[in-house]
C-alpha cells in the first residue's frame, strides 16, 4: 500500500498554477473536479483530508482588472480580497458532487507560532474534521504584509500538517518529484522515488529546480518542517488530471519518510523544546491517572504554581516534587488556580467557559 493509500490524515497543497486556468485566468474547474473525486474517493475508505489552497490573488486580479505583471502590496491585498470568494465558490462547487463540504479556515503566521493562537486553530480545524467538513485553508492575504507572512503555502501547508498530527503532506507540484538536477536542465537527471532522511546532499539536488513561486528549495523547507512533527511528505506531478489517482497507480513522485510518528514527535518537543512556565501539582490519584495515559483533571490538582497562559507549557510534580509530566495549559494560571479541586462538571459554572481538562492527554508527555 502506497504512503497515499495508508495515511490516516492528508495535508493536500495545490498551487495557484494548477487553481487558476491559465488561459482565461478563471478557476480551473475540471482540474478542480478531477481532484475533488481523488478527495471523495479518500475520504470513503475512512481517510480524512485538508485542502491548503494559493489562488486568490489570482483570480482576484483578473476581477479588478490588474493586468501589471507586478502588483504593489495594496494591490495584491485587494485582489485576495476580491478573491478568495470566488476561490471558495470553484472549491465548493468541484467539492459538493463528491460528497465534501468545503469550510474556509484563512491563517498568518501568528495562528502557527503563537501558542495561544496555535491552539484555537488547532481547535477549529480539529472540530470541522469531526464534523465530516473539508477544510480550505488560504493564507489571509488580505490583512497580512510582507513582513508577517509566510510567503508561500508550501510553509503554510507544512504548519497546518504540523498543527492537527497528519500523517502525510502532499505537495502537488509542476514536477513529479525529486530528481538529482533539475530534469528541464539535464536529460541525464535520475528520479529519486524515496528519501529516508533529508540531508544537506538532498537538499542541494533540488537546489537548483524552479518549482513554485520558491522552488524546490521551498518544498525541501516544508519537508523539513513536516519531518519534525512525524508527518511524511509526497511531492508529485499535480498538471494532470485526477492527479492523486495518478500516484496511486504508480505515477512518479517521491515520499520523504518522516523519522517518527506524529504522536510522538508531539510529545517529543512538549518534553524536550519548551521552557517551563509554571507547574501543577497533583494528587497520588492524578498521577496514576497520567501514568495510565489519562488526561490531567482540575479535581486532582492541589496547586497551581508560576504565572503562565493558555497553551504554556508547565511541569506536572507530585506531592513529594517529582517531575511526572509536562503539557500544555488549557487555562491560564489565574483561572487554573480558580478551579483545582473541582469537578469537570462545575468548571463553566465558576469560570464561565469550560476548556476541557487542565491538560489534554494529547498535549502531555510523560517525563
Amino acid at each position: 500500500m502506497s504512503a497515499l493509500e495508508s495515511a490516516k490524515l492528508v495535508v493536500v497543497k495545490v498551487g495557484s498554477a494548477l487553481v487558476v486556468d491559465p488561459g482565461g485566468g478563471a478557476a480551473h474547474t475540471a482540474w478542480l473536479a478531477g481532484l475533488a473525486a481523488d478527495l471523495g474517493r479518500m475520504r470513503a475508505r475512512g481517510q480524512r483530508v485538508l485542502i491548503v489552497s494559493s489562488g486568490a490573488i489570482a483570480l482576484g486580479r483578473r476581477r479588478l482588472g490588474l493586468k501589471r505583471r507586478a502588483l504593489t502590496l495594496p494591490e495584491k491585498q485587494a485582489a485576495a480580497a476580491a478573491g478568495q470568494s470566488l476561490l471558495m465558490r470553484a472549491w465548493e462547487e468541484a467539492l459538493a458532487p463528491a460528497g465534501l463540504t468545503a469550510a474556509q479556515v484563512l491563517m498568518t503566521p501568528d495562528d502557527t507560532e503563537v501558542r495561544r493562537r496555535y491552539l484555537n486553530a488547532r481547535a477549529t480545524l480539529e472540530t470541522l474534521l469531526q464534523l465530516g467538513a473539508t477544510p480550505v485553508v488560504n493564507e489571509n492575504d488580505t490583512i497580512a504584509t510582507e513582513e508577517i507572512r509566510y510567503g508561500d503555502n508550501d510553509r503554510l501547508a507544512a504548519r497546518v500538517a504540523q498543527m492537527v498530527g497528519a500523517d502525510l503532506l502532499v505537495l502537488l507540484s509542476d514536477v513529479d518529484g525529486l530528481y538529482t538536477a533539475d530534469p528541464r536542465r539535464d536529460p541525464a537527471a535520475v528520479h529519486i522515488p524515496r528519501v529516508a532522511q533529508l540531508t544537506p546532499e538532498i537538499e542541494a539536488m533540488g537546489g537548483g529546480a524552479n518549482v513554485g513561486s520558491g522552488g524546490m528549495a521551498t518544498k525541501l523547507a516544508a519537508v523539513r518542517i513536516a519531518a519534525a512533527a512525524g508527518c511524511s511528505t509526497l511531492i508529485a506531478r499535480g498538471d494532470v488530471a485526477s492527479p492523486l489517482a495518478v500516484v496511486e497507480a504508480g505515477g512518479k513522485s517521491t515520499v520523504f519518510v518522516a523519522p517518527a510518528t506524529p504522536g510522538a514527535a508531539y510529545k517529543a518537543w512538549i518534553a524536550g523544546s519548551l521552557a517551563p512556565q509554571g507547574a501543577l501539582v497533583v494528587d497520588e490519584g492524578a498521577a496514576r491517572a497520567l501514568r495510565a495515559g489519562k488526561s490531567l483533571l482540575a479535581a486532582g490538582v492541589f496547586a497551581v504554581e508560576g504565572r503562565f497562559g493558555k497553551g504554556d507549557a508547565v511541569v506536572v510534580r507530585d506531592r513529594s516534587g517529582r517531575e511526572i509530566a509536562r503539557g500544555l495549559a488549557r487555562y491560564d494560571a489565574a483561572d487554573a488556580t480558580r478551579i483545582v479541586g473541582l469537578k469537570s462538571d462545575a468548571i463553566e459554572p465558576t469560570l464561565g467557559y469550560s476548556a476541557g481538562p487542565l491538560i489534554h492527554a494529547d498535549d502531555l508527555a510523560l517525563a
